[in-house]
């Protein structure tokens, strides 16, 4: 069962990146609760950027939302995400000062319930990339 398993997660890898190839280089970066997605994002070349640290418990700084608010107005970021397991007030505040919109809920840390978006890993990867790529490209 190893095997079949192996070859389902090289054939999503293959899909992800097919999928990611209709988002620009220039436009793979993505604003999520805390920094959960480091390895994702340096598998498959996005830049995501949060307000938090790793810890979804930790309190985003003033400053460091300030900060986001200014990146996400001067690079024209539209991919806005909160995640699953953490408080969608920050992101909600700053994606309003920024005058972009949340795209939807990413889930990082946790899967969904066996009837949600996101029940095993090979769902939660298709809901997350199903979400960013329409973000990154700036569609509705």
């Amino acid at each position: 069962r190893s095997a079949d398993y192996v070859a389902r997660i090289d054939q999503l890898d293959s899909q992800v990146r097919a999928w990611l190839g209709a988002a620009p280089r220039e436009q793979r970066r993505v604003i999520t609760s805390h920094d959960a997605f480091g390895y994702f994002g340096a598998a498959y070349g996005i830049q995501f950027m949060a307000p938090q640290g790793l810890s979804s418990a930790a309190e985003a700084s003033a400053a460091e939302v300030a900060r986001l608010i200014r990146q996400v107005r001067a690079e024209a970021i539209t991919a806005v995400f909160v995640e699953s397991a953490t408080s969608p007030a920050t992101l909600q505040r700053l994606a309003q000062e920024a005058g972009v919109r949340v795209r939807g809920r990413l889930h990082a840390d946790a899967l969904s319930p066996p009837n949600g978006t996101a029940p095993t890993f090979e769902a939660m990867v298709r809901h997350n990339v199903g979400l960013l790529v329409p973000a990154m490209r700036g569609e509705a």
